[in-house]
């Protein structure tokens, strides 16, 4: 790992406490459930529970809530007020978390609150309930708790509530988040690429793991939080030429991958993922249009929560949808890497176009 790299050059501004300067950023705790900007005066907290975030949004969006020490989303906009307390709220009881309630508490009408507050953070309360619900959900079970102890104490108002959205989220079912991967061999190994550090991983049946970086170490804390029971096994001489393919795939993203995949979802998130596979090189996508091509018009943010969920980077390349004005929106490995990815592969699909015309 180089000691230049982004998350390490940030996680010395968070030990020093200083602010984040000319280049700013969040932090989000996952043994918390908050995120900060630097030079918050809590307690710091352990790097391997450290995720950084471009946006306070984007950690908000992951189900983090906003600390009331530091108050990372700020108070000079006027309707940020009001966020942070409709954040509260439902934190408070992410159960009771109705429009009507929420408007009544901070004097707006359901529809404006419901408009304004979607517009700050690119997702509504109810989304944000559920991704606080979701969140605690993860931790409680990470910890051992039961399922059904780790749904009341998420505020789920009932089993049947939680395995709902749990399918939505997770592509394991509830109760094999606490074996976390048990019993499973996985086999990992990582690269330098002209895209930064590139870590994959693969069980008995393949591919399970892609992801793209600049820390190397907080890389593989993701991969063994992800299968926190299996058993890590070093590369050997095939794994290292599966390697060896996958960043030669990220060099020419338009040629195929011929590996065997282990793609882990819910039967809903297959469906998005495989409309995601054949979306062509250099062609781009955005959400409304894909939850349309899988037949379910009304799915635009299940849609993106799908693509969030994505684990294997390129592969399934949910890189190549943007928002419906053509701006990059998100991408879980960077939106610079997006961006870069978009270029590789229109600039490959020009090329083609211009050779088969000169044939």
């Amino acid at each position: 790992m180089q000691k230049d790299s982004q998350a390490e050059q940030r996680w010395h501004i968070l030990v020093s406490r200083q602010a984040s300067g000319s280049a700013p950023f969040f932090y989000a705790v996952t043994s918390t459930g908050i995120v900060c900007r630097p030079g918050c005066p809590s307690r710091l907290p352990r790097q391997e529970n450290v995720r950084f975030f471009d946006h306070c949004e984007d950690a908000m969006k992951a189900g983090y809530r906003p600390c009331k020490r530091c108050r990372p989303l700020g108070s000079s906009h006027p309707h940020n007020g009001m966020v942070l307390t409709v954040c509260r709220l439902i934190e408070e009881d992410p159960a009771q978390a109705r429009l009507s309630t929420l408007a009544s508490a901070c004097g707006y009408s359901p529809s404006h609150l419901q408009k304004t507050f979607t517009q700050k953070i690119g997702i509504s309360p109810l989304e944000y309930a559920k991704g606080v619900r979701q969140l605690r959900a993860y931790r409680e079970l990470g910890q051992g708790s039961s399922v059904t102890e780790s749904l009341y104490a998420a505020g789920y108002q009932s089993a049947s509530q939680f395995y709902t959205e749990f399918k939505e989220f997770s592509s394991l079912p509830a109760g094999s988040h606490r074996l976390a991967g048990r019993g499973e061999v996985i086999t990992f190994a990582a690269a330098e690429t002209s895209l930064g550090v590139l870590l994959i991983a693969a069980s008995a049946t393949g591919l399970c793991w892609i992801s793209l970086g600049e820390d190397f170490a907080q890389q593989v804390q993701e991969l063994q939080a992800h299968f926190a029971n299996a058993q890590f096994c070093p590369p050997d001489p095939d794994f290292v030429d599966w390697l060896s393919q996958v960043v030669g795939f990220l060099d020419s993203p338009c040629e195929p991958l011929d590996l065997p995949l282990d793609i882990r979802g819910t039967l809903f998130q297959r469906q998005v993922w495989e409309a995601l596979r054949s979306i062509p090189p250099g062609m781009t996508m955005d959400y409304q249009a894909l939850a349309e091509r899988i037949g379910k018009p009304t799915a635009a943010r299940a849609v993106a929560r799908a693509c969030a969920s994505n684990v294997l980077a390129v592969v399934i390349p949910c890189h190549r949808i943007l928002r419906k004005d053509g701006g990059l929106s998100g991408y879980r490995w960077g939106v610079q890497r997006k961006a870069q990815l978009l270029e590789r592969e229109q600039l490959r699909r020009t090329k083609e176009g211009s050779s088969k015309e000169n044939d």
